[in-house]
């Protein structure tokens, strides 16, 4: 069975349990239910359309569990779909969780969430004078229980972004970190790509004349939004440090190819002088300069010396070395 809470509420307290079963569905004036399911069958879900008359169209897309944020009309009835996500390791784990909402029924169905909504029924419960307002407030909670759950994964990537900008000042990035800093880069992209239509979602169900949405419930919508709107532009500055982390670990290593280059040529340009004379005396030519002086041979020694010292003082002077 994958129900996993479904109560009846009036005035905002729970009455009673409502089983999917004909009876226990059944519903006076004045009366909602809240149906929580988590990857529902195929004969559950025949039961809730047969009950509240679901449109095939939203059960199809409920079933699909491959869609992205949005908000459709079907007659008298809301379908909302929003995108969870959850943070392992450097990737983002993304589920959905789709809403019916009707005069008197929410049905949310959970799919790849591994948040159960028991917390936040209990959360409303425990506000009377909220949830008395009905299902469009269920269905705030629901996605402000969503929206809550980004901070923290952007507090979590805000605290790596930091300490790979940090790593990148002190030393060179290796191969594993230049990886993991395109899997974050890569991984942040995603989750915008999500955010953006949360975002239309919201503005939708806070600007719109729609059904089973009171005029007195909007401003909590706008509020959510706003969560939203933050949460993306907090991960547009993270996106930008990344970039720019990328760039100094960029300039950093061609400024220390270019070191090594400079001190390879600075050695090259000293050893080329002792290269030069060994050459020409290595020649077998019968008349040399001081080729038969006793010291000749200390002489060219000490003249190499000189010249490769030289040289060294001015590479070193220049920083070439």
């Amino acid at each position: 069975m994958t129900v996993v809470a479904s109560y009846v509420y009036r005035d905002g307290q729970r009455v009673r349990e409502a089983p999917l079963t004909p009876g226990g569905l059944a519903l006076e004036p004045g009366e909602f239910v809240w149906i929580g399911l988590y990857d529902p069958t195929d004969a559950e879900i025949e039961i809730l359309v047969d009950r509240f008359k679901l449109h095939p169209l939203a059960v199809e897309d409920a079933l699909a569990a491959h869609q992205m944020p949005k908000v459709e009309v079907y007659g008298r009835e809301l379908f909302v779909v929003a995108r969870t996500a959850m943070k392992i390791d450097d990737r983002l784990a993304y589920g959905e969780t789709h809403v019916f909402v009707g005069e008197d029924h929410v049905v949310s169905i959970r799919h790849g969430s591994a948040r159960a909504h028991n917390h936040l029924r209990t959360q409303l419960e425990a506000s009377p004078l909220q949830l008395k307002k009905g299902p469009d407030f269920v269905l705030h909670g629901i996605l402000d229980f969503i929206v809550d759950a980004y901070a923290p994964i952007v507090d979590d990537v805000e605290d790596s972004v930091l300490e790979m900008e940090q790593r990148t000042l002190d030393a060179f990035l290796s191969r594993l970190e230049i990886r993991r800093l395109f899997t974050l880069r890569r991984e942040l992209l995603k989750f915008r790509r999500i955010l953006g239509p949360m975002e239309e979602v919201l503005g939708r169900l806070q600007s719109l004349d729609l059904p089973c949405i009171d005029p007195d419930v909007r401003p909590y919508f706008r509020d959510v939004g706003d969560h939203v709107r933050r949460v993306n532009s907090r991960l547009g500055g993270l996106n930008d440090i990344l970039s720019s982390v990328f760039e100094v670990a960029n300039l950093l290593e061609q400024q220390r190819q270019g070191l090594i280059t400079r001190k390879l040529a600075a050695w090259a340009a000293i050893l080329a002088v002792p290269t030069a004379i060994a050459g020409i005396y290595g020649m077998n030519f019968e008349h040399m300069p001081e080729l038969r002086w006793e010291y000749g041979y200390y002489a060219v020694l000490g003249v190499i010396a000189a010249i490769c010292a030289a040289l060294y003082m001015t590479f070193k002077r220049t920083k070439w070395l």
